[in-house]
């Protein structure tokens, strides 16, 4: 494990006379303003509107209240329904719960969650949705070395297999640039989050892999091509592989979107303080298992005062994102 605290590691720093803009994405402003609203299903073509974009979440407390006051009271069978008013329903569920969990807090927050057996989700995005990565890229940087390794018809070589242990177990920042290097850097990501689905994100510039630019929609997508099943990029045996590390992470970071999962859980966390205002990025994705259901959950944040008030605030969206899709909103 990995902590940031006055020094800054290499992964984080700007190159020298640089600025870094961290809210860059691909395409106009109005993009930026404007996440991807739509989740890919990796593993069978189905294309899932969850309204992933940023929320007024006053507004949408608005809505929900005066939703409530019109309707009365909603059984949670109906409310489970899967269409798209149910959709934007649980939409606006979400929001609300977040703005509630992240009431006080300083900084911004975004979760995005995926039913596997409904093929329905929500999601909630603060600011321009736009967040550093941390070290939730190493997931990215595994899927792809080995869409690159599928592409030269072979499996990974022993020093791929230790270092991507390393880099999703331990999150080891060296193992993670040594495969980085490997694929050619941001070049090399972008490419190959071209062919996986990932419309928002952008691999940061030289070395700086862990201020790679994404989306909690993006990580979604990533993790339906870890977890889905069928005609994904990522092979059978590809998507073992990844599944097998998230799923035996070093204990000292079995925290973050595993407190919404009491049955199991596969993740990937990442924490960075950042020098330019010592404030911390804090972000946690994976599969969390409850009562016999199964969800891809996503929370990204910045803007934390503390490491241990970053990961109190993704914990709690989490449940709170899990709660409000295995409620039935």
């Amino acid at each position: 494990m990995f902590l940031f605290a006055t020094s800054t590691d290499p992964t984080e720093r700007s190159p020298p006379g640089s600025r870094r803009s961290l809210g860059r994405v691909p395409g106009s402003p109005q993009e930026r303003a404007a996440p991807s609203a739509v989740f890919l299903a990796a593993t069978s073509g189905l294309t899932v509107d969850v309204g992933a974009r940023p929320h007024d979440a006053a507004a949408l407390v608005a809505k929900v209240t005066a939703a409530a006051a019109e309707e009365g009271p909603v059984s949670p069978s109906a409310s489970a329904a899967s269409s798209p008013s149910s959709d934007v329903d649980r939409d606006a569920a979400l929001a609300v719960a977040v703005h509630s969990v992240a009431a006080g807090h300083a900084g911004e927050v975004s979760v995005a969650i995926f039913d596997e057996a409904a093929g329905t989700g929500a999601a909630y995005a603060s600011g321009d949705g736009t967040y550093d990565t941390a070290s939730i890229v190493k997931v990215d940087i595994l899927a792809a070395l080995l869409v690159r390794a599928q592409d030269e018809g072979r499996a990974l070589t022993a020093q791929e297999k230790t270092h991507a242990t390393a880099m999703i177990r331990t999150s080891d920042n060296a193992a993670a640039t040594a495969v980085w290097d490997a694929l050619g850097g941001t070049d090399g990501l972008n490419a190959a989050n071209a062919r996986l689905g990932l419309t928002g994100t952008t691999g940061g510039d030289g070395p700086l892999w862990g201020l790679t630019q994404t989306t909690a929609a993006d990580q979604i997508v990533l993790l339906r091509q870890v977890f889905g099943a069928g005609d994904g990029v990522l092979s059978a045996a590809s998507r073992a592989y990844v599944r097998e590390l998230m799923g035996s992470v070093a204990d000292d970071q079995a925290w973050g979107v595993s407190a919404a999962g009491p049955a199991g859980c596969e993740l990937k966390n990442g924490w960075l303080r950042r020098s330019t205002t010592e404030l911390w990025d804090i972000n946690s994705i994976g599969r969390v298992r409850v009562a016999g259901a199964r969800y891809l959950v996503a929370v990204l944040s910045h803007g934390s005062t503390t490491k241990e008030g970053g990961v109190a605030l993704v914990e709690a969206v989490a449940k709170a994102a899990v709660a409000v899709v295995h409620g039935g909103g």
